[in-house]
C-alpha cells in the first residue's frame, strides 16, 4: 500500500461513519475511530467549551451533536483530501475541506434558523498514529454561516464572501498518493513564501509591494479569505483587499509557528495553535483600534501550478481574536437578532 493510503482509508472511513451517524450513535462513532488519547482543536466558541483533552464525549456532546440537530441532513462535500508527512514534528495527518452542507431547521449558537440549505465551510486536520485518530484541528467559518443566515456582525468586508469553490481544476481529492516529489516542491514554495513574509513582519514595514508576492504567486491569485474579510482575485486587489489592510492596522505582528504544516502533490496546508500574535491600531475589519494584543488561529490551503501558488483558501477564528479584545459577536448578534434565545 502506498505511503498515506492506511491514513487516508482511517480518515474516509471515518467521515463516511460520521454522515450515516445519527444523535444517538455519535459519540460511538467517535470513540470507535479515535484513540483513547484523542486531542480536539476547535474554534471560539467550542474552545471555551472542549478543553484540548477532554475526550470523544464532551467533543461529541458540545460540538457534533448542536450542530447536527440544528441543520439536519448534515452532508461532507470535500474540495481538498490530501494526506502527508507533517514536517513540524514528523505524524502523519489528512487534511480536508470543503463544506458541511445541511438544512438550517433549529438554533444553532443563538442564531435563528432558515429552514433552508446552508454551507458551513470547514477545514479539518486529522492526525492519525497507531490506526486512529489521535488528533483533530476543526476550523470553520462561523461569520460566513451567519451571513448565509441573514446577518452580518461586521462592517462591510474589504473583499467578497461567498460560497467558495474548490481549485479551478477539480484535481483536489487526492484520494489515491501522487508522486512525492510534487509535495515537496510544493511545500518548499509555500515555505519560501512564508519565509519571506516573515522576513517582511520583522522588519516593522507596515505596507506590501507586488514584488515580494511575485516571485511566489500568480498574478491571477485568488484568495479566498473568511468571511468579513472575503476574497480577492489577482495580486494588485489581494494587495488593496486584504493584504495592505492588514498589515497596515495591525502591528507588533509576531509569527508563533505551526503546529501542523505538509503537502501532497499541487496542495499545501497548515494550521498553528497560534500562528499569529499582534495588535489594531485601528481600520482592521472596518473597526477602531484598542491596542489590545490577542492571538489569531489560521489555516492556510494552497494550490500550485507550475512554479507559482494560484489559489488559498484561509480561515482565521476572526471571533475568538474579537473575543480577546471584548467583543463576543456570537453573544452580541444574539442579543440583538434573537433576544429570547
Amino acid at each position: 500500500m502506498a505511503k498515506y493510503q492506511e491514513a487516508k482509508k482511517i480518515v474516509r472511513n471515518y467521515f463516511e461513519a460520521m454522515e450515516n451517524a445519527t444523535i444517538e450513535t455519535v459519540e460511538a462513532i467517535l470513540k470507535e475511530h479515535t484513540d483513547e488519547n484523542y486531542s480536539w482543536r476547535g474554534v471560539y466558541p467550542f474552545r471555551d467549551y472542549i478543553n484540548e483533552n477532554d475526550g470523544t464525549s464532551i467533543v461529541a456532546k458540545k460540538f457534533w451533536i448542536p450542530l447536527m440537530t440544528s441543520v439536519n441532513n448534515l452532508q461532507r462535500r470535500q474540495d481538498i483530501f490530501i494526506g502527508g508527512t507533517n514536517e513540524i514534528s514528523g505524524e502523519i495527518w489528512v487534511m480536508s475541506m470543503g463544506h458541511l452542507m445541511g438544512l438550517f431547521d433549529k438554533e444553532w449558537l443563538g442564531i435563528k434558523p432558515t429552514g433552508k440549505i446552508i454551507s458551513l465551510r470547514y477545514a479539518e486536520f486529522n492526525c492519525i498514529e497507531n490506526g486512529k485518530i489521535s488528533k483533530t484541528g476543526m476550523f470553520i467559518d462561523l461569520i460566513g454561516f451567519m451571513q448565509q443566515a441573514g446577518i452580518n456582525p461586521l462592517p462591510p468586508s474589504t473583499g467578497q464572501y461567498f460560497v467558495y469553490p474548490g481549485p479551478r481544476n477539480h484535481n483536489g481529492l487526492l484520494f489515491e498518493d501522487v508522486p512525492e516529489q510534487e509535495g515537496i516542491d510544493t511545500l518548499a514554495l509555500v515555505n519560501k513564501m512564508v519565509d519571506d513574509l516573515s522576513v517582511l513582519n520583522k522588519s516593522g514595514a507596515m505596507g506590501i509591494t507586488p514584488d515580494i508576492l511575485e516571485p511566489s504567486w500568480s498574478k491571477r491569485m485568488i484568495w479566498y479569505g473568511p468571511a468579513g474579510i472575503g476574497a480577492s482575485y489577482t495580486i494588485p486587489r489581494y494587495i488593496q483587499q486584504h493584504s495592505l489592510p492588514f498589515r497596515s492596522s495591525l502591528t507588533d505582528k509576531v509569527f508563533n509557528g505551526h503546529v501542523c504544516r505538509f503537502a501532497e502533490g499541487n496542495f499545501a496546508c497548515f494550521f498553528g495553535w497560534p500562528n499569529l500574535s499582534n495588535t489594531p491600531i485601528g481600520g482592521f475589519l472596518g473597526l477602531p483600534g484598542g491596542k489590545v494584543r490577542a492571538d489569531m488561529q489560521v489555516v492556510d490551503v494552497y494550490s500550485r501550478e507550475g512554479n507559482k501558488l494560484a489559489e488559498n483558501w484561509v480561515f482565521i477564528d476572526i471571533p475568538f481574536w474579537l473575543k480577546q479584545q471584548g467583543l463576543d459577536i456570537l453573544e452580541r448578534t444574539a442579543k440583538i437578532m434573537n433576544p429570547n434565545y
